[in-house]
């Protein structure tokens, strides 16, 4: 299914960027267009880094950058539904405590007695509540250099994104907290084929 996801994904975007173009709305090209080249950037910086990424990882990583990009901009989710930027700031909270988690049991090689398994999760908890922080920055250092308006409302905004990048993030150094502790969860399994897939990252995993 993962893979079926991601081709579709990318012929959307193909086909909605050719149509933009017959029309000649040239923003929605670049926007069709410059997302679909982001949903290959994954798949390159892996190679690049010696790093092996699921075709689950991939398919999400594609989803979250359409639904952020195109669904987000060119669809006009953000206007049209309330909800969408809190869901996509707490979908990539989580996402990013779950990477913190995998980064850091990397440092130890998988090696799930060399750190308390407390300590992991809230160091991957640090890493999504850092990101999301930094991205926060991010937003207000565009808005006061061209103009913009990513912070809408300002402060609200700003703080209603890092209260759900925090629960977010909670949840994915929860999930990794767990996973040591050998509690099964679905979202394990994510862990486990990330794992399988690096094992030379991992090597002194033991499977429970």
């Amino acid at each position: 299914m993962s893979p079926i996801l991601l081709y579709a994904i990318r012929a959307v975007l193909l086909v909605e960027g050719v149509t933009a173009a017959f029309r000649m709305a040239w923003p929605q090209v670049f926007v069709a267009l410059g997302t679909l080249v982001l949903t290959f950037l994954p798949e390159r910086a892996a190679r690049f880094l010696g790093v092996r990424l699921p075709p689950s990882f991939l398919a999400l990583t594609a989803l979250f950058i359409f639904a952020t990009l195109f669904l987000g901009e060119v669809a006009n989710f953000y206007e049209r539904i309330w909800w969408w930027d809190m869901v996509l700031h707490f979908g990539s909270a989580l996402s990013f405590g779950v990477l913190g988690f995998l980064m850091i049991f990397m440092l130890f090689e998988g090696d799930r007695y060399a750190a308390p398994p407390w300590a992991i999760g809230v160091l991957s908890f640090c890493v999504a509540v850092t990101i999301g922080a930094i991205w926060e920055i991010f937003e207000f250092a565009v808005d006061q250099t061209f103009g913009t308006n990513m912070q809408k409302s300002g402060l609200p905004d700003t703080m209603g994104d890092l209260i759900v990048d925090t629960l977010g993030g909670a949840l994915g150094g929860l999930a990794g907290y767990l996973y040591l502790k050998g509690v099964r969860l679905g979202r394990a399994s994510a862990f486990d084929a990330f794992i399988d897939a690096n094992r030379k990252l991992y090597r002194r995993v033991r499977r429970r």
